[in-house]
């Protein structure tokens, strides 16, 4: 059983860091073959409106400039203050390129910068969202737009645009609410005397890879969307190596944008238009532009005609709630907009890691801390996962009452292994007991930890959430037994290359002992180097736990302490001894009295 439990541990973590690659990897593969065949279908209807790769300005910047410097320089901004935003719209291009999300910090220090989402183009990681129209074969994206004197975007006081060019008069109406979604009202009027063709176009620009990113195999970072129903995702580096990795679709309903980890910038055209839709590097390798953008239809403007149309931008975190709130329809509040919340990688998982979150969510609501609600899942797993877990544990006993036979056979037929074999499996059959079943709570984990490790690392929710003495949940154990927990004046993971393994803190000690006891209550290996072996494996999964985030220790080691008690009950109602004295002995020893010893008098 110990050789299998072990196992069990490794493969669960394993999973974490081959399941895209042995299977995330031939899916995606599949579906690009599928998509490509149906892009070719979709060019047909592509070829009525314009290409938006006749876009202008974005050929890379000859030198990137601080933000500050390129704020200062800029013609013109429209100032942004809201609850939840602070920053400014550029009146050249009419882009929305200088936003900080207030109610979000870098770190937990309270003096820590807050969160800066968009940037301008002119910077080395300019990123910015843009709305407009092509018309004359181009898009005049660095057009001057002019605002009102004085005026301030902020969720009571709307702002308007204004340009003319060629005849034709733009007007661009933008509203806030007091979360992080734009609205869009963009208005167009001939004036020209002459029939105008124009396309609504939108776009969301990423240059460069963000300095957070640290390219993570279970995290998807890069362009995406929801096109015609369906998601699309690009990497960053799989796109910025690949260009031809593009995706091109067609269809009905969604919305692209660039994510990172915990943010996203989105572009949402009104669902019921069918828009042409591509993810993109437009860039080159070593300056790579990432884009995420839509047209919609052209439009036929008669002369003295005008047309209108409604269009949204997001910039803010990808909090479950938030981003669904805009997915329910305008009857309930929302903005109906398609799948928003597969803007958080769920992963090919999702029938767990959503279950996973949801429960988190909950509890994390009613009880005002997201440690006690990974506690309150770990209760409802061991639950869900009772019946099962005790045929295994039932099993495991078995074994345990059976060591004194199964080590006679050994002995009797050291010489035979077949024979031994032969005999332990007609003992095993005799006494009806499968000893395969014993590693059955442990497998049924495997998927379930997975799940849980996501969860907790793509989620918003989970981020700088306290418990005790951790400061955030989806970061590691800040304490450190390599510093005396903090009474020494460094910080062990900082170290160069051994860093990395020194920060063990209060929890992955906790779970490695606990991992112990469990290991003490199986059946011990036959082979006595094997044994030795197995008695130190957790000490090294202590070392492999401790750079996880603090929740999903927590998690694995409450569950590992309720399997203890689990396991111990129905030990003694199979009626299987467990001498604690033996398992434990060293600890024994250190209070067991001497009973031959006297003293005077006695």
């Amino acid at each position: 059983m110990d050789r299998n439990f072990i196992l069990a541990i490794t493969l669960s973590l394993g999973v974490i860091l081959l399941w895209e690659l042995l299977v995330a990897g031939p899916q995606r593969e599949e579906l690009q073959a599928a998509r490509e065949a149906a892009a070719e279908t979709a060019q047909e209807a592509a070829d009525l409106n314009p290409d938006i790769e006749g876009l202008q300005g974005l050929e890379p910047e000859p030198q990137a400039i601080a933000v500050e410097d390129a704020l200062e320089r800029a013609s013109g901004r429209v100032p942004i203050r809201t609850p939840s935003l602070e920053g400014s719209i550029s009146l050249q291009g009419g882009r929305i390129d200088d936003l900080k999300l207030t109610q979000y910090r870098q770190t937990l220090a309270d003096d820590s910068p807050v969160i800066r989402l968009l940037s301008p183009r002119e910077t080395e990681h300019g990123h910015y969202a843009q709305l407009g129209w092509i018309y004359d074969g181009n898009a005049f994206e660095n057009a001057e737009w002019a605002a009102p004197a004085g005026a301030v975007l902020t969720p009571d006081t709307p702002v308007t645009l204004t340009r003319r060019s060629n005849g034709l008069v733009f007007e661009k109406t933008i509203s806030v609410d007091e979360r992080y979604m734009f609205t869009m009202e963009q208005t167009v009027r001939n004036d020209s005397g002459a029939v105008r063709r124009l396309t609504p176009y939108a776009l969301v620009v990423q240059r460069n890879i963000p300095e957070e990113f640290q390219n993570f195999m279970i995290l998807h970072e890069g362009p995406l969307g929801v096109i015609g129903g369906a998601l699309y995702e690009r990497k960053y580096n799989n796109i910025r190596k690949n260009p031809e990795k593009r995706v091109e679709e067609s269809g009905a309903g969604g919305w692209v944008g660039i994510t990172n980890k915990y943010w996203l910038a989105a572009a949402v055209p009104p669902q019921e238009e069918e828009m042409r839709a591509s993810l993109a590097n437009v860039g080159t390798e070593s300056a790579p532009i990432f884009r995420a953008s839509y047209s919609l239809p052209t439009r036929e403007l008669q002369p003295g005609e005008e047309i209108s149309l409604s269009s949204h931008v997001y910039g803010g975190p990808k909090d479950v709630d938030t981003l669904q709130s805009y997915e329910a329809s305008p009857e309930k509040g929302g903005l109906g907009v398609y799948d928003f919340d597969k803007a958080v990688d769920w992963g090919h998982l999702f029938v767990l890691t959503r279950p996973i979150f949801y429960t988190l969510n909950f509890f994390g609501d009613l009880t005002g801390n997201f440690g006690i609600a990974i506690l309150i899942l770990t209760l409802i797993i061991k639950a869900i996962l009772f019946p099962l877990a005790n045929k295994g544990y039932e099993s495991m006993s078995k074994m345990k009452k059976l060591q004194p036979e199964i080590e006679k056979l050994r002995t009797r037929y050291a010489d035979d292994r077949m024979k031994q074999q032969q005999e332990m499996m007609a003992l095993y059959k005799k006494e009806k007991m499968n000893p395969l079943a014993g590693c059955l709570p442990i497998l049924l984990q495997m998927p379930i930890f997975y799940a849980l490790y996501k969860t907790l690392f793509v989620t918003i929710e989970l981020r700088h959430q306290p418990f005790l003495y951790i400061e955030d949940l989806a970061a590691r154990d800040p304490t450190s037994v390599f510093n005396l927990f903090g009474l020494l004046p460094y910080d062990p993971t900082a170290l160069p290359l051994i860093g990395a393994v020194l920060g063990i803190g209060v929890l992955p000690l906790l779970m490695g002992i606990g991992m112990w006891f469990q290991m003490k209550l199986n059946p011990p290996p036959p082979d006595p180097v094997q044994a030795q072996i197995f008695s130190l494996m957790p000490i090294v999964f202590v070392f492999i736990f401790a750079p996880f985030a603090a929740g999903l220790v927590l998690y694995w080691f409450w569950n590992t302490v309720l399997s203890i008690l689990q396991q111990w009950i129905i030990m003694k109602r199979n009626g299987v001894s467990v001498d604690w004295g033996e398992r434990f002995g060293f600890i024994a020893r250190l209070f067991k009295r001497d009973k031959t010893s006297t003293t005077p008098g006695e």
